[in-house]
């Protein structure tokens, strides 16, 4: 089975988006070469491709960008040297080996493919309520027993195999309800009723009446985390739990292992590949989760 086949599968069984221009695309590799195994991982970093190598997998499945562009664009395209681009290149290069980006396609799904496979491992896809009406992003709204501010952190941590977590609200608050909300970027957006407004206020109403706790995607500080930061001050149970954005989406290639294999007749292994966190925490005495 070709590389281009198992693409061609994946794509019949997405949606389709219409004259789609879009990153989902080949990145590096040849996709007319017979596909000896598959690696499905959050992002295309050393490390996956490393642990590719080892499995004997020559195409990668990821969902963000390969080549440290927006654009994400295949080569490196900018007016000046990069030294790591050049030695990330020639390690796929030496070995055969194909990077294809899925975002759009998965998102585009209802429910959106990645968040379906994080809440599924984050165990919560029972008690899940989706609110699709937001004109931006699909708030998922998930009811808990009663915890701490501390326990949930913990929980995710644990869960998705995490460093540690920022968080900002009373570690010992108790809460019993969080919400995944977009990504917090400081923009306008259209809702459906037509009018505009900046989304990352929004979420204010999301905690003023669905939520004990937002955990969003990338974050900035000057609306409803100030907003969150003044409600504890006094003395409101409410908090942030910032992973941030790869983290917060890495167990949907998990959950992309799953359905793959059936997809292509189990002609070729599958393997998810965790990216691993990005970030580590300096703290007063040392660092944490030193190896």
């Amino acid at each position: 089975m070709k590389i281009k086949d198992v693409i061609k599968r994946i794509l019949a069984y997405h949606p389709d988006i219409p004259n789609y221009h879009g990153c989902d695309d080949y990145k590096c590799g040849n996709p007319e070469d017979e596909c000896t195994g598959i690696v499905t991982a959050l992002s295309p970093n050393i490390h996956v491709i490393r642990e590719a190598i080892k499995l004997n997998a020559n195409l990668i499945i990821v969902h963000e960008p390969t080549f440290y562009t927006s654009a994400d664009e295949p080569g490196w395209n900018e007016p000046f040297e990069n030294s790591v681009y050049e030695e990330k290149k020639k390690l796929l290069d030496d070995h055969g080996i194909v990077v294809w980006r899925d975002h759009d396609h998965m998102h585009f799904h209802n429910p959106d493919s990645i968040f379906t496979g994080v809440l599924k491992y984050l165990g919560w896809e029972d008690k899940a309520e989706v609110d699709y009406d937001t004109g931006l992003f699909a708030h998922y709204y998930i009811k808990l027993e009663p915890t701490t501010v501390k326990q949930l952190s913990e929980y995710i941590i644990d869960k998705i195999g995490l460093n540690g977590a920022r968080i900002i609200g009373n570690p010992d608050d108790v809460v019993s309800s969080i919400a995944f909300v977009g990504h917090l970027y400081p923009m306008d957006y259209h809702k459906k009723d037509g009018t505009s407004g900046e989304y990352s206020v929004s979420i204010i109403d999301v905690l003023e009446r669905k939520a004990d706790v937002i955990l969003p995607g990338e974050v900035i500080d000057w609306t409803v985390l100030s907003y969150v930061r003044d409600a504890v001050e006094l003395g409101k149970a409410k908090a942030v739990i910032n992973i941030g954005h790869f983290n917060w989406e890495e167990l949907g290639m998990k959950y992309y292992k799953d359905w793959l294999p059936d997809l292509i007749d189990n002609r070729v292994p599958v393997t998810y590949v965790p990216s691993k966190d990005m970030y580590r925490f300096v703290v007063k005495g040392g660092i944490e989760n030193e190896d």
